[in-house]
């Protein structure tokens, strides 16, 4: 049986989910770095040129980039097993697939890039790795750290946000902590979509730099050992009396993951509503912008407050290509499941991301995301 390719990196967020997924679902894969030949010469021209990894060559030798769209394409196959079947579950699991994806980027940017001298020389080793000093005309290593250590403040990481970043961040671990001290996963003793999406910033960045990692360990040990869990292909519930691997039954949302929702909900709506502010006036001074082009990964920045601090980070589309499958998922259900769904949000204040659109739609097409 041929394997899966998996080209991507150890510090790579969105490697992180698609590896996770692969191991969970018990598909054989080889991990290699996006740096050979045949990658730039016959992956890279099909993958298209928004980031490059995570990107896999099937097992038919298709290539598919993208962890969402990864995670899509076996789930399709395999009947969906890990998108759970009840309305809440399956609304909050999307909607987790999200927030991980894109709603923890700054806390993510902030630990990796914010403490030099804990975090250099191990991000050196990484780096060095994944740009080699024998290319020709590329990127030195310092450069591209430098480049990215600039990002930070394009997600609203800058020198003076430093208290807000690190207040909330420190209360979701709390959260999360309580969480997975009743819990092996979000929904019970089975990994979801929502899982996968959370463990790409908790992985790669938050559970692995030097910094954040010493944190977690810390602070939250809990968090610590669901993602040591969401790398390993058993279950790995042992410390739990349960040893039901299942979703909780009856569409059960326990009271830890009603707390997490309602701090994530702090950072991630009015970030949400201003990006897709300051989305829809770039659309409007774009009207021309033909059908089929390729979203940027930012048009812009948008602002907004949190207690008490102006935010300003960097508006990006993809966000909404997401946040557009918990709606559409949403609008599949029954008037009564959907009452239940509402009033679950509400309570999680998060009720408002079921309206928060962006004026043109979305779509994947030929590896990339594309305007309607």
């Amino acid at each position: 049986m041929n394997k899966i390719t998996l080209y991507g990196f150890a510090i790579s967020l969105y490697t992180g989910r698609a590896r996770s997924y692969l191991i969970k679902a018990g598909l054989p894969y080889n991990e290699i770095p996006a740096t050979s030949a045949h990658f730039f010469e016959n992956v890279l021209p099909v993958a298209g040129p928004r980031t490059s990894y995570p990107t896999i060559e099937t097992e038919e030798g298709d290539v598919i980039r993208d962890g969402a769209a990864i995670i899509e394409h076996y789930e399709a196959k395999n009947g969906r097993q890990f998108l759970p079947t009840t309305p809440k579950q399956k609304i909050l699991s999307l909607l987790f697939d999200v927030i991980g994806a894109e709603g923890l980027l700054r806390p993510a940017m902030h630990y990796r890039w914010g403490y030099p001298e804990e975090n250099q020389d191990f991000l050196k080793y990484h780096f060095e790795c994944l740009l080699p000093d024998d290319r020709e005309g590329g990127e030195s290593t310092d450069d591209a750290m430098q480049r990215m250590r600039n990002a930070c403040q394009a997600f609203g990481a800058a020198p003076d946000t430093v208290d807000v970043v690190e207040g909330l961040y420190m209360e979701l671990l709390e959260t999360l902590a309580a969480h997975f001290s009743a819990s092996p996963y979000l929904f019970g003793g089975r990994p979801s979509i929502g899982d996968f999406g959370m463990i790409g910033p908790f992985f790669a960045h938050l559970g692995r730099d030097p910094k954040p990692l010493s944190l977690m360990q810390k602070k939250a040990f809990q968090l610590f050992r669901w993602v040591e869990r969401m790398n390993r292909a058993d279950a790995d519930i042992g410390e739990f009396d349960c040893r039901d691997e299942s979703y909780l039954l009856n569409d059960e949302i326990p009271i830890t993951l009603i707390h997490l929702l309602k701090q994530l909900a702090v950072d991630f709506v009015p970030e949400t509503e201003a990006a897709s502010r300051c989305i829809n006036r770039w659309l409007g001074a774009n009207k021309d912008l033909q059908p089929e082009t390729p979203i940027l990964r930012g048009v812009g920045m948008c602002e907004f407050v949190l207690r008490g601090k102006t935010i300003s980070a960097l508006a990006q589309p993809y966000r909404f290509y997401l946040l557009k499958r918990v709606q559409d998922a949403f609008n599949t259900l029954s008037e009564r499941h959907q009452d239940e769904v509402r009033r679950l949000l509400e309570q999680c204040e998060m009720l408002a991301v079921l309206d928060i659109t962006i004026d043109r739609e979305i779509v994947r097409r030929n590896n990339r995301e594309v305007w309607l």
